[in-house]
Parts: C-alpha cells; sequence; structure tokens
C-alpha cells in the first residue's frame, strides 16, 4: 500500500525487500543446482570451478560464496564426497580392486584415494568395504531389510 505521497509504509518495505531476498536466494539456488547437477552426472571427470560458475551464471567468487550456502561445502569438497560415496558403493560389488574403483571414480593416485578414503570413512577402502558386506550378509541371513 502507498502512503499519503506514493510511498510505501516502513512495514511494507521490509515486505518487499523480504520477498527480493527469496526471489534472490531462490534465484540462487536454481542457479546452483545446474552446477550440482553437472557434478553429479560428471564426479568422475576433472573440474574446473569457473566453468561451473559459467554454468550457474555467476562469477567464480559469487559462485564458491552461493555453492557454500546451499551445500555446506565447497565445490571441490562436494565432487570428493560424490566420488567417495560412489566408490563405497562399488566397492561392495568389486572388494578386490580398490585402484580399479579409485580411477573409476575419478582418482589417478591410488594413494590419494585410499588417504581420502581413509579420511572420510575412517577405515581403509578394503576393510571398510568387507565390514559392510558383512553387515549385508547379516540382514541376509536374518532376513532384516
Amino acid at each position: 500500500m502507498l502512503g499519503g505521497e506514493g510511498h510505501l509504509q516502513p512495514g511494507e518495505v521490509a515486505l518487499e525487500l523480504l520477498i527480493r531476498q527469496i526471489g534472490l536466494a531462490d534465484s540462487s539456488l536454481s542457479h546452483v543446482s545446474r552446477a550440482i547437477r553437472w557434478v553429479r552426472d560428471n564426479y568422475a571427470e576433472p573440474m574446473r570451478i569457473e566453468d561451473l560458475a559459467r554454468l550457474a551464471g555467476m562469477s567464480t567468487s559469487a559462485f564458491h560464496w552461493h555453492f557454500r550456502g546451499v551445500t555446506a561445502m565447497s565445490p571441490v569438497q562436494f565432487q570428493k564426497q560424490i566420488r567417495l560415496q560412489e566408490a563405497r558403493s562399488l566397492l561392495v560389488a568389486r572388494p578386490d580392486d580398490v585402484a580399479g574403483v579409485g580411477h573409476l571414480v575419478g582418482y589417478d593416485s591410488p594413494s590419494q584415494f585410499n588417504r581420502e578414503y581413509r579420511r572420510l570413512f575412517r577405515a581403509p577402502p578394503g576393510r571398510d568395504s568387507a565390514r559392510l558386506r558383512a553387515a549385508t550378509d547379516l540382514r541376509d541371513v536374518l532376513h532384516l531389510p
């Protein structure tokens, strides 16, 4: 509503600003979601932050800020998380090929893959996958979901 001279009242100004912020936040989310989708679909590929920022239609610094606001991590940390989660799933089916799985998810160095896997899951890949398979086998024996 307009005041006597064609201006918004103070409460209306605050509401208008809030609506604009929500719209901007939603816009940033949709832009960042394009980059998130790309990382999820291409996690094993090399990634350049500049390319992701361009995909999101943002400057590199704005992209970093909005990406962290949406995911609570940097783009590189997000890619690493996706890679390692995928590796964990693959290792349950392919326990004897730790280096091959690391390479499949984008790691050129087996030692870097092992180091980062151990940091995230608190166990080396071979031991962690054996534990996961044993837990799955136990659930099957006990007929648990």
